[in-house]
């Protein structure tokens, strides 16, 4: 007799946090894990058995992992293992130096950004088997896209699935050097029922391309969507499983786009790539300067040039201050590229130390380029380009700055201060300002700039708006 109780047990409900993954029978205002509010999301789940396990399972033996030993760590070989090198050499220098075989990779951004043709044009130019699989996109529509990309070497395998069973079985056959796939939010695994882009199933998805990935030796590059904080979706497990991290970002009305590192386990979190986005796909931008500096003709208030530092990179990018009178009662204070607390404190900073009254004033504070600098070193120039604006006095277009400065008014060193001066006197700077404490041990005479060391902010103050 057909009994409707029996068969609506099969089916599991479980509630997972959308951020932290953490699960619970029941709903919760505020997850005891990592104390979000509501972020409890309903999930259907269904427990398999283990017979359907192995069948499903596309490992060779059916059974991943049983035959695994324990190894003594002094037994373990080290250097074996070579990165693949791509030839996008900006993925290469955000990677830590190429593909490392058996990594997981997920790249998330905005909708429209380009991470569907940074991967698409890696897997065309890749002289190697490249297996493309996409749950978006019809083969057609990744032909087309594929037309206007430069030519290349590779050995591409287009695959249009969403089921992760036969994705992986289809992996198993092919035995690519590269698997990337689009994106990870619309897979989905057959033995569970909820629907594609839930909690439960971005996480399974998620484990089982790291375990085929680990097993294989075939590197992994997931794509993955963001949600409209930011953050890419699907629980905060998915970051702590893969390997690396990368955010792609960048406006659309803007042809620059920035790749940074937000998680790395075989290299630098520090370090940042520039493409430039046009018809026949993405552009490396090997000298980022090109964008961070702008094109005049004439000396502006306002504008400082600043010697940076990401990651291992050095790179001058232009600071824009403009100081007006408040035409309101509570002036404005508003930075682009920058941390507001910092701006206040260098405003507070300027009035205690120098003398320049910023209360009855509307400042704006700008970095060209659309990119968000956190290097301390960019003070200086802040600062000259405050005070320039608020004197209305320009500053030469041949002199940059490097410096963090203190509440004391200090000039404090900054590292890396030797690449700094080579990057800016490359570039044709006649004069640089840094602080004194940090050319100790630099033979300043193979240089081709003048490096005017500081100490306070005062001096800076004498030698340039006195």
């Amino acid at each position: 007799m057909y009994n409707l109780f029996d068969t609506m047990a099969k089916a599991k409900t479980v509630f997972f946090c959308s951020n932290c993954g953490a699960s619970s029978p029941k709903w919760m205002g505020k997850c005891l894990q990592c104390g979000e509010w509501n972020t409890y999301q309903e999930e259907v789940i269904q427990k398999e058995t283990a017979a359907e396990e192995k069948r499903r399972s596309w490992s060779p033996n059916g059974a991943s992992g049983a035959n695994a030993q324990a190894t003594p760590l002094g037994a373990i070989q080290t250097g074996a293992t070579q990165r693949v090198a791509t030839p996008d050499a900006e993925l290469n220098r955000v990677l830590g130096g190429g593909i490392v075989p058996g990594s997981l990779v997920l790249i998330g951004g905005q909708p429209g950004i380009g991470k569907s043709t940074l991967l698409l044009q890696v897997a065309v130019q890749l002289p190697a088997k490249v297996l493309y699989v996409s749950g978006e996109e019809s083969e057609e529509q990744i032909k087309m896209r594929a037309d206007r990309l430069p030519e290349g070497k590779s050995d591409c395998y287009i695959l249009t699935e969403t089921n992760m069973t036969k994705l992986l079985k289809q992996a198993q056959q092919l035995q690519p050097q590269l698997l990337i796939v689009d994106s990870i939010q619309t897979m989905s695994t057959p033995h569970l029922d909820s629907a594609p882009g839930g909690v439960s199933q971005v996480r399974e998805c998620a484990a089982e391309l790291l375990r085929f990935a680990k097993e294989t030796n075939i590197p992994v590059f997931l794509i993955g969507h963001i949600n409209k904080e930011g953050d890419i979706a699907g629980p905060k497990l998915l970051e702590h499983i893969v390997d690396c991290v990368l955010q792609f970002e960048g406006d659309r009305h803007n042809t620059y786009r920035i790749l940074r590192t937000l998680k790395n386990r075989f290299g630098s979190t520090d370090e940042m790539g520039i493409y430039e986005m046009r018809s026949a796909g993405l552009r490396e931008v090997s000298n980022p300067s090109e964008l961070l500096l702008s094109q005049k003709d004439e000396d502006l208030s306002g504008c400082a040039v600043a010697a940076t530092m990401e990651g291992l990179r050095p790179m001058l990018i232009e600071t824009q201050a403009l100081v007006s009178k408040s035409v309101y009662g509570t002036p404005q204070r508003t930075a682009t590229g920058f941390d507001m607390r910092r701006l206040q404190m260098l405003l507070a900073v300027l009035e205690k130390r120098c003398g320049y009254y910023f209360s009855m004033n509307d400042v704006f504070l700008n970095l060209a380029g659309g990119i968000r600098v956190d290097d301390p070193a960019i003070d200086l120039a802040i600062v000259s380009a405050l005070i320039s604006s608020l004197l209305d006095v320009g500053v030469p277009s041949d002199v940059c700055f490097a410096g963090e400065v203190g509440l004391s008014g200090e000039i404090r060193a900054v590292s890396r201060t030797e690449q700094r001066i080579a990057e800016a006197a490359r570039l044709g700077f006649k004069e640089i300002y840094i602080s004194k404490y940090g050319i100790k041990g630099l033979d300043l005479k193979k240089f081709k700039i003048r490096v005017v060391p500081l100490g306070k902010v005062e001096e800076m103050k004498q030698l340039m708006f006195s």
